[in-house]
């Protein structure tokens, strides 16, 4: 199993209570997709897994989601973000684990694909703190702008009223641009949903996809390194890896694609409970 460089309540601390310097903005990985992303006006938390749902739900199974790193903390931890985004339904990041844990004990709103509204509601969540999206949409709140685009988690799958089921999220926070993938392929016509805007940073998987083992589409580390090599974020941020033992990649693969990212974009290979403070 693999440890968390912090976790608990000194984890607690470092999102919630170590503020910024100036004019920076604070990244935590919290395993898996999960971030928590900390600005001088609020904090945002994507994607947030910690719990052993899944490891618990596929139990005896001829799939056993067995963990490898260690949860740094639980939902109820978290429940001092302002704002909660999910990218689709699978509960690594739609999380019955987490989130009620989370929304149940804070002020939180959480934002997420317009068809999951129910599935969320089924959670136990709060319908009145659920913010439906969809691609192209804008949610502006707790200092962050949030502007959904299509992800393709093998396609762009839509419900029967065209409404997007995976979506990833472009940020924008003092100052900062970042793109949170949620799971997807880097689809033909991505780029031109990133628009020419430039990026601070690039949260990708890796994982890659493999039916024969029951894992959908991602982009693979090289997909990842290419992606990022067109777009030139300052920085790339590689997710999706080390969480279950029949669905990662070695993350040494990305760095080493990540060899041969264009100058003036750098790989950050974040450890889980590590606290990363971006500067302008």
């Amino acid at each position: 199993m693999i440890e968390p460089v912090q976790s608990g309540p000194d984890l607690v601390a470092a999102i919630f209570d170590d503020a910024p310097g100036p004019g920076s903005l604070a990244v935590t990985w919290l395993g898996q997709s999960g971030f928590a992303i900390r600005s001088a006006d609020g904090t945002l938390v994507v994607d947030p897994y910690v719990s052993e749902h899944l490891t618990i739900k596929y139990a005896g199974t001829a799939r056993p989601h067995v963990r490898m790193t260690r949860a740094p903390l639980r939902g109820a931890d978290l429940a001092r973000a302002d704002l909660v985004l999910a990218s689709h339904k699978h509960s690594d990041h739609l999380d019955p684990g987490t989130l009620p844990d989370l929304m149940r004990g804070g002020i939180a709103r959480l934002v997420l694909p317009g068809p999951l509204v129910d599935h969320a509601a089924a959670m136990g969540l709060d319908r009145a703190r659920l913010i439906p999206t969809d691609a192209g949409r804008v949610v502006e709140h707790a200092g962050f702008r949030v502007r959904a685009v299509p992800s393709a988690h093998e396609a762009i799958d839509r419900d029967d009223a065209g409404r997007c089921l995976y979506l990833g999220y472009v940020i924008e926070t003092s100052g900062f641009r970042l793109y949170h993938s949620g799971d997807s392929l880097a689809y033909e016509g991505l780029d031109r949903e990133l628009g020419a805007e430039p990026f601070d940073v690039l949260f990708l998987p890796i994982n890659g996809r493999d039916p024969s083992r029951g894992v959908p589409g991602n982009m693979t580390a090289a997909e990842a390194a290419d992606l990022a090599a067109r777009i030139r974020p300052r920085f790339v941020v590689p997710h999706h890896y080390d969480m279950f033992t029949f669905n990662t990649v070695p993350v040494e693969s990305f760095e080493a694609e990540a060899r041969r990212l264009p100058a003036g974009v750098q790989a950050r290979v974040l450890r889980c409970g590590e606290r990363w403070e971006i500067r302008p």
